[in-house]
């Protein structure tokens, strides 16, 4: 069994980015000659991603221009939230729900993601493939340029927990289902919501990742990974 459907979330306004994100969207930004965008697409379908929605809002025009000017070898599809933006959760709700009860991708393009990652994302989808939970692809906080990151979740074995201290964070990558999305019944929400639930009744698992974590959060991250070789 391989995954074959994957939801991008490129609808933020990237308020920390600015000013670059004033006339860009964050996911046009370029690290080393490649979008934010082309670096999440390129991830799912090496790894066998057929359909790809990607959800919009701040200069949606720009990205759907954008992936105009590329022939992908995947279908790709836009959901618009350019009357109301559904936060990750209702986004990922929305973006999905031809995807109808299989299972798919959710990536986050603020991770500077490579081809370093896709023998991660083959061991995440063999662990979800084996135990049918919903998994999180995780790091160690000590593997993040960023040190500001107090942590998002534990590990204990494949099982994620949340406690008063973190070790590992969420690099935007992960594996879920609509029932999981179906748990929180709102139209705007958080995936910080749905995987509350899945942590109480123990239904949600994490793959640790080894590689150094890039996060373009704020604009002088940004400026600081852009000098890297």
């Amino acid at each position: 069994m391989k995954i074959k459907h994957g939801m991008i979330l490129a609808a933020g306004i990237g308020k920390r980015m600015q000013p670059l994100t004033l006339k860009t969207p964050k996911p046009l930004l370029e690290i080393q000659g490649e979008t934010l965008l082309e670096r999440a697409l390129n991830l799912l379908i090496n790894n066998g991603v057929e359909e790809v929605c990607i959800n919009t809002h701040h200069l949606s025009d720009q990205i759907r221009e954008y992936l105009s000017r590329f022939k992908f070898k995947a279908n790709i599809e836009i959901s618009s939230e350019e009357d109301l933006l559904l936060d990750t959760g209702g986004g990922a709700e929305k973006a999905t729900k031809e995807f109808k009860k299989n299972p798919f991708f959710i990536i986050n393009p603020d991770t500077l993601w490579s081809d370093k990652y896709y023998k991660e994302v083959q061991f995440l989808e063999k662990v979800y493939i084996e135990n049918k939970k919903p998994c999180l692809l995780l790091v160690n906080k000590d593997l993040s340029l960023d040190k500001s990151f107090e942590g998002d979740f534990n590990l204990d074995g494949k099982l994620v927990s949340k406690d008063e201290k973190n070790k590992y964070i969420f690099t935007g990558l992960q594996i879920i289902t609509r029932d999981s999305l179906n748990l929180i019944n709102k139209k705007v929400f958080s995936m910080n919501e749905v995987w509350n639930k899945l942590i109480n009744e123990k239904n949600l698992y994490g793959v640790e990742s080894n590689q150094k974590f890039y996060h373009l959060n704020t604009f002088e991250m940004y400026k600081k990974i852009s000098k890297m070789n």
